[in-house]
């Protein structure tokens, strides 16, 4: 075999975006630098990685062989880098964290700031996901640290508290269901929704829930973020479900009604998720120390 680093990454880039032009991008080479690379891999296993469709590529049974060990080779490579860049100043060492919607837009901006302020010789690569694929990514060894719900399963991975964080519904003011008390989920999906961006894992989360009730949620207009969704709540565009601490943070707190959700699955709780906490490098353990509520907060 004789494939390096730059060759793994760009194979789990390009099975993870699921065809070579975005493995490309995402890999910061060429298309034909990446297909060469590719081809070269192939050639030196003697083997396929990919089966090639119209709608893109999914690994052979090889493939996901590979992908497995390049995941666990890469995570090693992290960790020597990590630990090394103790011993020389100035060489950053980097952390990946994968998080759901809510912990990097209401709770994560100030505590990573500040972490960063203090560790100067280290980066972190921040992604959102839904938190299914958080655990699943924390299994497969593609991330060590993650803030998931409490709503997926975590039988098999660690876990510590992060923070309380309940959905609310918000509607406009002369909206029909503002004078309603404590309305359903269900009873909602006869109405037009605000939603987040369809790739946010929220809305994901939101649209699993109206499944699971038999229905479809309305989306009549997406926006990128929390701020986004609740202006347009409070110019009539239609209903949402938001975080509580969303809606805390708005300015004015007057622009819509709030209601409290009663469904089990909006009583979420956020928790920080790893394979083993003693296991992590120093350096992620460091983030997870200042990641961990404290004590009377």
């Amino acid at each position: 075999m004789h494939f390096d680093l730059i060759d793994l990454r760009l194979y789990l880039n390009t099975l993870d975006a699921g065809n070579i032009t975005a493995g490309a991008v995402r890999s910061h080479l060429s298309l034909a630098a990446a297909s060469a690379r590719i081809r070269a891999m192939e050639a030196s296993l003697g083997i396929t990685l990919f089966d090639r469709g119209r709608r893109g590529i999914s690994p052979t049974p090889a493939g996901k062989a590979l992908a497995q060990h390049a995941r666990v080779i890469l995570l090693q490579a992290e960790r020597l880098q990590q630990d090394l860049a103790e011993y020389a100043k100035g060489v950053k060492g980097q952390v990946r964290l994968l998080c759901n919607t809510t912990a990097i837009t209401e709770y994560l901006p100030e505590l990573l700031a500040g972490f960063l302020r203090e560790h100067p010789n280290l980066d972190i690569d921040l992604q959102e996901r839904p938190s299914q694929r958080i655990t699943h990514a924390l299994r497969q060894g593609a991330a060590e640290l993650g803030i998931v719900s409490d709503a997926v399963d975590t039988a098999d991975l660690e876990t510590r508290p992060f923070r309380d964080d309940p959905l609310v519904l918000i509607c406009p003011n002369d909206h029909p269901l503002a004078d309603t008390h404590s309305p359903g989920f269900s009873q909602t999906l006869a109405h037009d929704y605000v939603g987040l961006n369809a790739h946010s894992a929220l809305a994901i989360y939101l649209e699993e829930q109206a499944l699971h009730a038999g229905l479809r949620m309305q989306i009549r207009i997406r926006a990128d973020g929390f701020d986004g969704v609740m202006r347009m709540v409070a110019h009539g565009a239609g209903l949402a479900i938001v975080p509580l601490a969303a809606v805390q943070r708005y300015a004015d707190g007057h622009a819509f009604k709030c209601f409290a959700l009663q469904e089990p699955w909006a009583q979420r709780k956020l928790l920080l998720c790893a394979r083993s906490f003693d296991a992590l490098p120093r350096y992620t353990q460091a983030l997870l120390r200042a990641l961990q509520p404290q004590q009377g907060v």
